[in-house]
């Protein structure tokens, strides 16, 4: 898919992964809704930053859980710019539990990290596949996570969701075929806000890694782009973990 003149939502879209995909669709001529919850100032921010660029962009808040939320995101989106094109799915959050502590991991903890990361997912494919079927193209790349596939990450129920969204892109491969292609982008450690407080661990890990480096968003946001840019890949789930998972 060329991404020139392509309407691209990006969930969770003024911040770390997302931020960064933003400004990387724009570089290449997207027309990029900037979707945020809660991160207003910074998703407004993003926006601001396309645009000085020359680049064309709008913010547009959902919480992705919201069904009907997401529907009227997605429709005011075509309203305004015509389609939407494209989906990066990259909207998730995360608690911080201790994995042997199972008493830690309430249904409260499975209910709030399944209806965003991996409920608001579906959400958000659900309320654009109207449009790409419509026009017989489109692409899709959910944001998952090596914690999805190695077991291990901030908390149990946090590695299922993950998991489930590594399984949700091969099922939406299938629903959505032929016209409208689902990958999975599955980073490992990425230098963003989600080590605040635990910089020092995140330099720990670094030496550890094949490549000795802890990935930055810059680095997802091209595989993203790259990913929704090419024709022959759909259902696969492709990871840029520095090789942290070797």
């Amino acid at each position: 898919m060329e991404l020139r003149n392509k309407v691209v939502l990006v969930t969770g879209g003024g911040t770390g992964i997302g931020r960064a995909t933003s400004l990387a669709l724009a570089k290449r001529g997207a027309i990029v809704a900037v979707n945020y919850s809660r991160s207003e100032a910074e998703a407004e921010d993003t926006v601001r930053t396309i645009r000085q660029a020359g680049g064309r962009a709008l913010a547009i808040r959902a919480d992705v859980s919201r069904d009907g939320e997401v529907r009227e995101m997605v429709a005011k989106i075509a309203r305004d710019c015509g389609s939407v094109d494209a989906l990066v799915n990259n909207a998730g959050i995360t608690r911080h539990l201790p994995f042997d502590d199972l008493e830690a991991a309430d249904g409260e903890a499975w209910d709030e990290l399944f209806a965003v990361n991996v409920k608001g997912m579906f959400f958000c494919a659900r309320a654009v596949a109207p449009h790409m079927v419509g026009n017989r193209q489109g692409a899709i790349v959910n944001v998952g996570s090596i914690a999805g596939l190695t077991g291990l990450g901030s908390s149990l129920p946090y590695a299922v969701s993950k998991a489930a969204v590594h399984g949700l892109t091969k099922s939406l491969a299938h629903a959505l075929k032929p016209h409208v292609r689902v990958n999975c982008v599955v980073p490992g450690a990425v230098a963003t806000r989600w080590w605040a407080g635990r910089e020092e661990q995140m330099k720990r890990l670094a030496p550890r890694l094949l490549l000795q480096r802890i990935a930055e968003p810059e680095d997802i946001a091209q595989l993203i782009c790259a990913v929704l840019e090419q024709e022959a890949m759909t259902g696969q789930i492709i990871t840029a973990d520095s090789g942290q998972t070797l």
